[in-house]
């Protein structure tokens, strides 16, 4: 059943699975603090729902998401403040039990870069490109990155990644274990569906205890999310960042 929502994600959970859609294709799917609360409360209400065995996170065709919106993180700025819906939605994602299935198709920068980082399987098309370039907006990666960037990467390659902020292509993200499979775009949505599908003939309490064995104590990821968003929020806060974040916007435009 499909929820109707006024915001631009799409929520569908049928067959054991909820896919996520973010869907604001104008702005190459730049997150705001609202997407990112219905994020949350859809993996939510998939974590409680004993039929849903997985969940599947897709962009549009072209982009998955360039990240959080540069507006709304200029207004954060001027406030010296952060919705508390993004921390809820890098904690919740941090968290969840239920297996995550990315599709990416395009670029994927900032935020979301660094969101797949606690997926599961990540499935991109064979042009998709990732950057995290929040060091070049004045700011720190977010969502345990620099934590879990290391361990998927290896520290020089994270170094690579997320201090000098270089593009890694499809190739050179798969080769350093940010992507699972690279597929043809119009293959992308399907084939990650198709991991998803094959999680709900598994037994989820053996998968689910699996998982959460290779993923250790998640304390020291909530740690890491925390002491972040300290540093991100004394970087907002100084006029040096609030240029970047001006110049980097004219650049963009």
């Amino acid at each position: 059943m499909t929820d109707s929502m006024s915001l631009p994600i799409a929520i569908d959970s049928k067959g054991g699975i909820t896919v996520i859609r973010i869907d604001r294709p104008e702005t190459q799917n730049a997150l705001t603090a609202d997407m990112l609360a219905a994020i949350s409360d859809a993996l939510v209400r998939g974590e409680r729902d004993g039929r849903n065995k997985a969940f599947v996170l897709l962009g549009a065709p072209g982009v998955f998401s360039i990240g959080y919106d540069l507006r709304e993180l200029l207004n954060f700025a001027d406030s010296g403040r952060l919705d508390e819906s993004i921390v809820r939605f890098l904690k919740t994602i941090a968290t969840i039990e239920k297996p995550l299935i990315a599709a990416v198709d395009g670029l994927a920068l900032g935020m979301g870069a660094n969101i797949l980082f606690h997926c599961d399987y990540v499935v991109a098309s064979e042009w998709s490109a990732f950057e995290s370039t929040c060091v070049e907006l004045g700011l720190i990666p977010s969502g345990a990155a620099t934590l879990l960037a290391p361990r998927a990467m290896g520290a020089q390659r994270a170094f690579e990644f997320l201090v000098l902020g270089e593009r890694f292509d499809v190739e050179r993200a798969y080769h350093a274990g940010l992507v699972n499979r690279v597929v043809a775009a119009h293959d992308v949505e399907r084939e990650a569906i198709a991991i998803a599908k094959s999680l709900t003939s598994r037994s989820m309490e053996t998968a689910g205890l699996t998982r959460r064995l290779m993923r250790g104590d998640r304390r020291d990821v909530l740690a890491r999310i925390d002491q972040e968003i300290v540093h991100i929020l004394d970087r907002l806060r100084s006029p040096l960042a609030r240029d970047k974040l001006v110049a980097y916007m004219r650049k963009a435009h």
